[in-house]
């Protein structure tokens, strides 16, 4: 690393950043906030020329990568760093904006600090979608709820048999009348929330499979790839790419574990070793669809007709890649249960290995796509 590289620590807030530079003679100064506004920037830039000798950091969170991907534009060196794993002294009760920037710069200078994946800007507008057809789910199943406990309170059951949400069911919802117009209005607006919500789903997994065919062709391979796993549809598959980005920079399937933060927690000291549930860090959006995922091997294992056409394309190593996760997680549940284990607990055990496959798979694809890459441009 050159000697004159100065290390800039930023403190990145909706309407202002604190920046502090960390000098290559050791001292650490604050420079004061600016407006969290491009000519701001481009103006702390000038002041801090040249560009080349800087080296920027800042804080993940809800201001996104709008300021790294400036920064990059711009020619400075950017990393984006992983909050929680930020040093911080057991002592320390002071926290000001000021001197939270010079801990980002020092702490960068030290090498102290864990940067996080940063996506393209079309990879980033994949991933909003998909999480805003998360979001819509969560609405619907909100929407679904309210009418359920309006019709309990009022003793509207549906017959004996007919299962909630089918079409029998709606064919019984319209059926329902009130005495009063006030709760006919209630139930009307119930009812129309849980269709648009509906129909919003609908709507946004359509753009999804749009996006989805104008993805680069190595994700698009491990999308379809990841599909040949049990519980892993188009939906699943482009939301763990979405949130993983590159699965080679793993270098084990453990650590991408610890990425969806699905290991278990420990506090060992000495002779003392204390291990407790999963560490829920790192990215809770993969963690859910895993889950999800996971449920489906405590049936035995069997091709279905959406995995067989979707392992025609796919080469025998995946098939068999596929094949084992299902005997060896289906196995792996039920005998956590024989142990007297929760099946709640079991199915986080088998949501962790079905990570280990989904690595297996896609660092193999995107293996493939490289060297095919590498044989284009050869040719």
């Amino acid at each position: 690393m050159k000697k004159n590289t100065r290390f800039v620590g930023l403190d990145v807030h909706a309407d202002t950043i604190a920046v502090a530079v960390a000098e290559p003679d050791g001292e650490v100064r604050s420079l004061g906030t600016i407006p969290n506004r491009t000519e701001s920037v481009r103006k702390l830039l000038k002041k801090l020329e040249p560009t080349k000798q800087l080296k920027m950091c800042y804080e993940a969170g809800p201001t996104g990568y709008a300021l790294y991907w400036e920064l990059t534009r711009l020619g400075v060196d950017c990393t984006v760093v992983a909050p929680t794993l930020v040093p911080v002294k057991a002592g320390d009760r002071v926290k000001t904006d000021r001197r939270d920037a010079a801990k980002l710069a020092r702490s960068f200078r030290s090498g102290d600090l864990t940067a996080v994946w940063v996506p393209d800007q079309a990879h980033e507008a994949l991933r909003d979608l998909v999480r805003a057809r998360e979001a819509a789910k969560k609405d619907e199943l909100r929407a679904k709820h309210r009418l359920s406990k309006f019709l309990l309170r009022h003793a509207r059951r549906a017959p004996e048999g007919t299962k909630a949400w089918t079409t029998a069911y709606w064919k019984w919802l319209a059926s329902v009348r009130f005495e009063h117009a006030a709760q006919e209005a209630t139930l009307l607006d119930y009812r129309s929330e849980v269709e648009h919500a509906a129909n919003r789903i609908e709507r946004l997994e359509g753009e999804i499979d749009k996006a989805v065919e104008g993805m680069p062709q190595e994700h698009r391979a491990v999308i379809e790839a990841l599909q040949c796993l049990r519980g892993v549809a188009k939906i699943v598959a482009t939301t763990i790419v979405t949130e993983v980005g590159n699965f080679s920079r793993f270098n084990q399937a453990k650590q991408l574990m610890g990425y969806g933060g699905v290991v278990p927690s420990e506090y060992s000291s000495g002779k003392h070793t204390s291990r407790g549930g999963i560490t829920k860090t790192g990215n809770n959006h993969l963690r859910r669809v895993l889950l999800e995922a996971a449920w489906t091997y405590q049936h035995r294992p069997a091709l279905s007709p959406r995995l067989k056409k979707q392992q025609q394309t796919q080469g025998e190593e995946i098939k068999e890649i596929s094949w084992k996760a299902q005997n060896r997680l289906h196995n792996r549940y039920w005998r956590l249960l024989s142990k007297g284990k929760l099946p709640a607990k079991a199915i986080t055990a088998v949501a962790r290995e079905l990570l280990g496959f989904i690595w297996a798979i896609a660092v193999r694809v995107e293996s493939q796509q490289a060297e095919r890459r590498n044989h284009e441009k050869v040719a």
